[in-house]
């Protein structure tokens, strides 16, 4: 299996990506030539990685017949100072909101996506530190 995209450049510092038939646009801050037209690609990389691992666990607990009113992946990550600057670590939070929240559930759903399902943890992990913790919140 092969994925590709292109990434255009618009001028100054922007990039424009088409993903899945939707455009992405990229920028730097103005201190390095950019005009905060879009977001900066490393944190973007971190959301590759909350969506990645939120929809497994999503369609897990489903599967389990888990229902959650709310789900939120908070991610944390820790940058070099030197250029080139990169993670070291990243630490994710996974908050979930609902009636009955069985943590035992919600752990596996979360191990397996860390373990089995999710493509955007499996090749970080392999440079970088990978740390969860889970909050439950009973309404």
């Amino acid at each position: 299996m092969k994925d590709s995209i292109n990434v255009k450049w618009t001028g100054g510092m922007a990039f424009e990506a088409e993903l899945n038939e939707h455009k992405v646009l990229l920028d730097a801050g103005p201190e390095v030539g950019g005009n905060n037209a879009g977001p900066r690609p490393k944190p973007m990389l971190m959301v590759s990685l909350a969506g990645c691992t939120g929809m497994d666990v999503i369609s897990i607990l489903k599967k389990m017949k888990v229902e959650v009113s709310d789900f939120n992946v908070k991610v944390d990550a820790t940058l070099t100072d030197e250029h080139p600057k990169y993670f070291t670590s990243i630490h994710m939070i996974y908050e979930f909101w609902g009636k009955e929240l069985p943590e035992d559930k919600i752990r596996r759903a979360i191990e397996l996506s860390q373990e089995k399902y999710c493509g955007v943890s499996a090749t970080l992990k392999k440079t970088v530190q990978l740390s969860y913790e889970i909050k439950l919140n009973v309404i």
